[in-house]
């Protein structure tokens, strides 16, 4: 196995900002939530998808949507990216689908403004009423880490600076 990244928590204040733009807890609340994240890990030594945890406990009703401030960002080696899905499991029993079908976390993102702070957006897309129940602290979606080529005249030279839709920028 190639090890190619390590996972980190971003700072308080970078969480504090993307939690305040879903949630209107208190600073204290925030606070706590912060202290709770747990780094995404595998749950076998088989597994290829690195498990992200809640960070609170969700009730996301049929046909409705969440964003989550992750509290996490990840340095990666170049070559390599961070492919978001979720978990199978709820994917099978709720149809929860990333809103953006596959997240790609590129390795300069880490270095963005925002410190590459991981935002997942769920909706839970069945279509039998059924309300998703998710616990504090258990998984919601997962990571993969995959390689990457590029062509043999690429010439890239821009730099990031943020996340959705910052390399398509003007």
């Amino acid at each position: 196995m190639n090890r190619i990244a390590q996972f980190e928590k971003v700072s308080f204040n970078q969480f504090k900002q993307g939690w305040e733009k879903s949630f209107a807890d208190t600073e204290d609340e925030i606070k706590d939530i912060y202290d709770k994240i747990k780094l995404p890990v595998r749950a076998t030594n088989g597994s290829a998808g690195y498990d992200f945890f809640s960070p609170i406990e969700i009730n996301l009703p049929a046909k409705e949507t969440i964003l989550i401030p992750s509290g996490i960002r990840v340095k990666i080696e170049n070559g390599w990216f961070l492919g978001m899905f979720p978990k199978s499991g709820l994917g099978f029993k709720y149809r929860l689908q990333l809103d953006n079908t596959v997240g790609v976390i590129d390795s300069d993102y880490y270095y963005s403004d925002n410190e590459g702070h991981i935002f997942i957006k769920l909706t839970n897309d069945n279509n039998e009423n059924k309300t998703l129940e998710i616990k504090s602290g258990a998984a919601v979606c997962q990571g993969i880490f995959l390689p990457f080529g590029i062509t043999f005249d690429d010439n890239a030279t821009g730099i990031r600076n943020g996340g959705l839709g910052s390399t398509a920028k003007e």
